[in-house]
């Protein structure tokens, strides 16, 4: 499918890949007014959120990798950053394994590469968290309006103990642009994949943020901004 995306400012393309149950528009907010006067800022929604109606969830990363790529194509965009967040840097993963030669760089956050060994407790508490979420009216009220599909999809999805895609997330093999990892310092198990993806190779940076957790571009979205550009600025001067 061809994803509904909106897009601000002019230059290289960057793409933000948004969190579960948000939308290009909702999420990464900070970002894009922080790039948007050095970058064309596209911001699709994943499909079955916002206006990227499509109720098949059946294989979703393998499908919303295709999306993206279909909705670059569409577009006429030959390579693109990608940075992606907790579900949208799962995605940015798939894609830049499938597809590197759209890949200009790749920054990703709210990822790990291996099961934790608490994976089941950590589930489980997900799932009582996604119950209430479904108990709460006016939460439901507000991602009804917020998702033309039917976004509780996503939830149910995730009861599955197995959905994390754990044999993607073990390596960043084929992906040969350069990859920035950020975690928060709140989230130990993800500080442990963004140093052992380093170790993995050599075209890996990894920036640990304090005074945040899984979702640190929100938690922390000026430092983030910052190390991103960073990120960004060296790859244009050694290219």
């Amino acid at each position: 499918m061809i994803l509904h995306t909106e897009e601000v400012g002019t230059g290289e393309p960057i793409v933000f890949l948004h969190t579960g149950l948000q939308t290009g528009l909702t999420d990464f907010e900070y970002q894009r007014e922080f790039f948007k006067d050095s970058f064309q800022v596209v911001l699709p929604d994943l499909r079955g959120h916002g206006k990227s109606v499509n109720n098949d969830l059946s294989d979703f990363f393998e499908d919303a990798a295709k999306d993206l790529y279909n909705t670059l194509e569409k577009k006429e965009i030959e390579s693109v950053h990608i940075v992606g967040a907790s579900l949208g840097a799962l995605v940015g993963l798939f894609f830049a394994k499938r597809f590197p030669e759209k890949v200009k760089s790749l920054t990703l956050s709210g990822i790990t590469p291996g099961k934790p060994g608490n994976w089941l407790q950590m589930h489980q508490e997900d799932v009582e968290m996604q119950t209430q979420l479904l108990q709460n009216e006016e939460a439901v009220k507000y991602f009804d309006q917020l998702h033309a599909a039917d976004w509780k999809q996503f939830l149910y999805m995730g009861r599955d103990e197995n959905w994390y895609p754990f044999d993607e997330t073990k390596d960043l093999a084929g992906i040969h642009s350069p990859i920035l990892l950020i975690a928060g310092e709140g989230n130990p198990n993800e500080i442990k994949g963004a140093i052992s993806y380093r170790s993995m190779q050599n075209n890996v940076h990894v920036s640990i943020i304090p005074f945040a957790s899984h979702l640190v571009h929100s938690e922390q979205p000026e430092l983030y901004s910052k190390i991103l550009n960073l990120f960004l600025k060296s790859i244009e001067k050694s290219s």
